[in-house]
């Protein structure tokens, strides 16, 4: 077997639920207090990927969750050197949350233009919702993205996006 590691960072405006997800992945835990991530928190969790040549491979996901607050901006980028993806997290309560992913980005791309992408529109549980998948496939097409319909509180999706995220970093 194989081991790889691969960092990948966790991009979006606060609150769209990048730590939650990060927790319900790594710890199948989710909680309902809201606490803002000051400057970054690294989280890793190991999953084994087949191939399309039937090897399979130990990744270790090294989960980098950025702080999304606008004072963050100055330090985010030495934070995202190093990267070999991103999942860039938007509420689909909030519609600028989806407008803003292409800053974030166009901030990645200057330090890595090769990063692997995906878009995850997270809260897909809640009653509120002001974004349509159609929505957020057509930003995902234009910023080159698979897009996944998530919700950390209930789970929905949130193992499918990382695993289709591995299947991506080790090339199966």
């Amino acid at each position: 077997m194989r081991t790889v590691s691969k960092k990948v960072c966790l991009l979006g405006d606060f609150a769209v639920g990048k730590t939650s997800l990060v927790r319900r992945f790594v710890y199948d835990l989710f909680d309902e207090k809201y606490i803002s991530t000051i400057g970054v928190k690294v989280s890793r969790k190991t999953v084994a990927v087949p191939t399309t040549d039937g090897v399979v491979v130990e990744l270790t996901m090294m989960l980098w969750d950025l702080a999304g607050s606008e004072d963050f901006n100055q330090i985010r980028g030495s934070y995202m050197r190093g990267a070999s993806a991103a999942v860039l997290v938007c509420d689909l309560t909030r519609p600028e949350s989806l407008t803003n992913l292409g800053s974030y980005l166009n901030d990645l791309r200057q330090i890595n233009p090769h990063v692997m992408l995906i878009v995850v529109a997270n809260k897909s549980d809640s009653p509120e919702q002001r974004i349509l998948e159609e929505q957020v496939k057509d930003a995902a097409a234009r910023l080159g993205a698979d897009y996944f319909i998530a919700s950390a509180r209930t789970g929905d999706n949130v193992e499918e996006m990382f695993r289709h995220l591995g299947r991506m970093l080790v090339g199966a």
